[in-house]
């Protein structure tokens, strides 16, 4: 699957980021290939691989036909604590009102 110079260039400003000149052309090729290798693993035959579900704490047996395997829970507690410079993310923020992020309505 190709993928056109404009089409880098649309994906580079929804992700906010600035290509220098050539980069358009160079990121097409490297999203072409890149899509191309997902066609070719979209055409694999896996009908005859069992699915498996990766879960954490289910348990054991089959979920929805697919075998479960269990895995450890890897990441860390979810314990909130005070960010020590928010000042440095508000400086990133296209627009800001004093220590607010200023974003266009979304609901009327």
């Amino acid at each position: 699957m190709a993928i056109t110079e404009d089409e880098v260039r649309k994906i580079a400003k929804l992700a906010r980021l600035r290509l220098a000149d050539g980069e358009a052309q160079l990121y097409q090729g490297q999203f072409s290939r890149i899509l191309g290798l997902m066609t070719e693993l979209s055409a694999v035959d896996t009908s005859l691989t069992a699915a498996t579900f990766f879960g954490g704490g289910e348990p054991s047996g089959s979920h929805d036909g697919a075998a479960v395997v269990e895995r450890p829970n890897v990441l860390r507690p979810d314990d909130p604590r005070p960010f020590s410079d928010p000042q440095r993310l508000l400086a990133l923020a296209p627009e800001r009102d004093g220590d607010y992020y200023k974003v266009r309505k979304v609901i009327e």
